[in-house]
């Protein structure tokens, strides 16, 4: 059989015309379930995709994330359940625990009126124990990810042989994961005869061969959207330098009017280190990567729901999936370097026609980025300041109003109070407004109210020649062209690093910036003199460099070469490394 025998292709509207959800062929007991949760107009994807499945045909879905892909399959597959069988009737694969545990809170809330439905999620770092009592007493839809439902069809402990539903749930990221051959076992596991519904946001190769050969007769149902990430997400970014992005979250956590967010770092140590940080600064936050246990990271997930955690801190994977409706800032601490994952993160956001804010930090080198994601989806990013003191501090001069506010409301309180005031106002002589001054200082504790205004910082401006000629002179020694000679210390606030390339290596002061300013985030104001030598370089660098930048900097090529930056020992005078041989001791020429 051809594509072309087996696929029907239909083009769905991005907004469909007025329908309910009734207009579907939906049973009552759904209906009634989506009127509870505030559902009234399907999305494109479930308009289209809905009809067909009740029909009984195999369909392909190809959408974007965060266009209702769940409930497109989880409702035909409700409404369709034998619930006096025992043995599982749906089966919904998925790439991670964290979709697996989603697609299982949307079923049984859409199941919320229909008694007796079992849902089990099936997935690794849960004991089987639990899985397998489920499976024992009996279960109508079972969602997993591959690996887990593929240990259960080898121990023997899940039968699929009326499996009557097989739905692929982000199909091409289940291939992108390396699950390939086990999700085409499974399929070959199940029988000829039920329905499959695939969904994917894109079309590869071998989704398109595994549709061919596994689906019977499919429809093909592509939702064309103007753009890929919701209109309903403001979109913005900052340009700020790696050593600032702290102090940058700060500010913008103090000034945001935000509810629940997800922080976005690139890597386990990143978001573990940005969790801690925040936490010492008072903010209920906590870190989900890879080497969270599965039950510590439900534990984090459901705390986030209710309110006990307002900033999750995850990795791209940890946070796949995750569907929380407190969500209304989402920060990408690290900007990704595909736009397919910065349209998975901020769909964490702005959901199911909520609004939401993105911002993502963005370092002098990555600019590019910016320009890579609003071409792909079609939407500009506006670009925002860093909060200055001026607005943090406005901030919390009206939350501070805002606690007085409250506690005024509370008179009982305040009549004891007030007492306690008067009488310290008639023994000590004080007014009652530096009493009430006073107080708001116990209650403030160590830490100030308000920011200090930032001190002007020296830019490092180089000499021109005209400054350097001073007293009609020219000193050779200031050479605009030989920066290398300058002999002077760090100015205050600065260090002076060596890096192991120097002339030898046919090095320039501009490679030298450029290099360290891509790397580690630096503006050109970081820069302070720039020494080269024959067989390294002095550069004056900020003397409070992070770790995690100075890690990259020590990695960091310059010519094709490791540069080895460190902080020097040997002094502005230094001619080379160990070198204890008179300055002006004649070289060899190699």
């Amino acid at each position: 059989m051809t594509e072309s025998d087996s696929t029907i292709v239909a083009e769905a509207p991005a907004e469909p015309a007025a329908m309910t959800f009734s207009d579907l062929g939906l049973g009552d007991a759904v209906l009634k379930a989506l009127r509870d949760v505030g559902y009234e107009t399907p999305s494109a994807i479930q308009a289209a995709t809905i009809p067909p499945l009740i029909a009984g045909r195999d369909v392909v879905g190809l959408a974007q994330t965060g266009t209702g892909k769940t409930a497109a399959f989880a409702l035909p597959i409700i409404d369709r359940l034998d619930l006096s069988q025992k043995k599982p009737q749906a089966l919904v694969l998925a790439p991670t625990r964290e979709l697996a545990l989603q697609v299982c809170e949307a079923f049984e809330k859409y199941a919320s009126h229909l008694k007796g439905v079992h849902v089990l999620p099936v997935y690794g770092g849960q004991g089987y124990g639990v899985q397998l009592s489920a499976l024992r007493r009996g279960v109508h839809i079972v969602v997993g990810t591959p690996g887990r439902i593929m240990d259960h069809l080898d121990k023997g402990t899940l039968d699929l042989s009326e499996l009557t539903y097989l739905v692929l749930d982000e199909a091409d990221e289940m291939l992108k994961m390396g699950f390939a051959e086990d999700v085409e076992t499974i399929l070959a596991e199940t029988p000829d005869t039920k329905q499959v519904a695939l969904f994917s946001a894109t079309m590869p190769a071998t989704i398109r061969r595994m549709s061919q050969q596994y689906l019977h007769d499919p429809e093909e149902i592509t939702v064309k959207t103007k753009t890929t990430t919701s209109a309903t997400i403001t979109q913005r970014y900052l340009i700020v330098s790696f050593q600032q992005k702290m102090d940058a979250l700060t500010r913008i956590l103090e000034v945001e009017n935000f509810d629940g967010m997800i922080v976005f770092g690139r890597t386990k140590s990143v978001t573990e280190e940005i969790a801690e940080k925040l936490r010492a600064r008072g903010y209920s936050a906590a870190a989900i990567n890879g080497d969270v246990a599965q039950v510590q990271r439900e534990r984090t997930v459901n705390q986030l729901k209710s309110g006990k955690l307002d900033i999750l801190v995850a990795t791209d994977v940890a946070a796949r999936g995750l569907d929380v409706e407190r969500i209304s800032h989402v920060v990408n601490f690290d900007i990704p370097t595909d736009t397919e994952s910065y349209v998975h993160r901020i769909g964490r956001t702005g959901r199911a026609g909520r609004t939401g804010d993105a911002i993502s930090f963005v370092t002098p080198r990555e600019r590019g980025l910016v320009r890579a994601i609003e071409r792909a989806t079609r939407q500009e990013l506006t670009e925002m300041q860093l909060p200055s003191v001026d607005e943090v501090n406005v901030t919390r001069l009206s939350r501070f109003d805002d606690r007085i506010t409250a506690a005024l409301a509370e008179s009982q309180r305040i009549d004891r109070f007030r007492d306690i005031v008067a009488h310290y106002v008639r023994n000590h002589d004080v007014p009652e407004v530096d009493v009430a001054a006073a107080l708001a200082v116990v209650a403030q504790g160590e830490s100030p109210l308000l920011l200090e205004p930032e001190p002007e910082r020296p830019r490092y401006e180089p000499r021109t020649r005209d400054d350097r000629a001073s007293g009609g002179r020219f000193d050779r020694d200031d050479r605009g062209d030989r920066p290398e000679r300058r002999q002077r210390a760090p100015r205050e606030g600065m260090a002076t690093y060596r890096i192991a390339v120097g002339k030898r290596h046919r090095v320039e002061p501009r490679q030298i910036v450029g290099a360290l300013a891509n790397e580690g985030g630096l503006r050109r104001d970081d820069f302070g003199a720039i020494q080269i030598r024959p067989d390294f370089s002095l550069v004056e660098l900020p003397a409070d460099l992070p770790r995690g930048t100075l890690e990259r900097l020590t990695d960091t090529r310059i010519s094709g070469r490791l540069i080895e930056l460190r902080l020097d020992t040997g002094g502005p005078g230094r001619r080379r490394d160990d070198d204890d041989r008179p300055a002006r001791k004649p070289r060899h020429r190699d």
